[in-house]
């Protein structure tokens, strides 16, 4: 069996899959934080980007769709499927070029971005879907709910991965 797609590897990809997708729907059940449509904390998020640093670009896209997908199914709510897929892959697609660059010290900052890029990419699917482009007024809330939520999910892995470093390599 190729060694990128290992036992562990896969083991491990389902663990995070398991843990993220728990996340989505509990956070699905959390009341509106605001009385700012599409505020959330985004917690998911965390695995996303751990997957990516810890795992990689592609391990990261498998454990990002099949927790979107799943998620937005679980939790009934099927429209959330456009807004996160949408959200999470443009995310997921900043994150992992901004990866390969000096900031990847900094975590926090590449999520800051990716939260950012996730909060405008489902703003403009809401104003696809609904033709309404006053949706755009939300955008400043959402950059700085995407600021203060990004730092804090990238905070979390970037504490993660430096004080787990020796599991994490001996589950890989």
């Amino acid at each position: 069996m190729d060694k990128k797609f290992g036992i562990r590897r896969i083991t491990l990809m389902g663990v995070l899959t398991a843990i993220a997708l728990t996340i989505f729907v509990l956070e699905a059940q959390i009341p509106p934080l605001t009385a700012i449509p599409g505020i959330k904390l985004g917690l998911a998020n965390i695995v996303t980007l751990f997957a990516l640093a810890a795992l990689g670009p592609r391990d990261a896209f498998i454990i990002l769709t099949v927790r979107v997908f799943l998620g937005s199914v679980f939790s009934g709510q099927i429209m959330t499927l456009a807004y996160s897929m949408t959200g999470g892959l443009l995310c997921l697609a900043a994150e992992s070029l901004l990866i390969k660059t000096p900031l990847k010290k900094n975590l926090w900052a590449i999520s800051v971005i990716g939260a950012i890029i996730h909060n405008a990419a489902q703003i403009c699917v809401a104003v696809i879907i609904t033709l309404t482009p006053g949706i755009f007024w939300y955008l400043p809330y959402l950059i700085i709910a995407g600021i203060i939520t990004g730092a804090f999910t990238g905070a979390c892995v970037q504490l993660t991965l430096k004080k787990g470093e020796k599991i994490i390599s001996k589950l890989l």
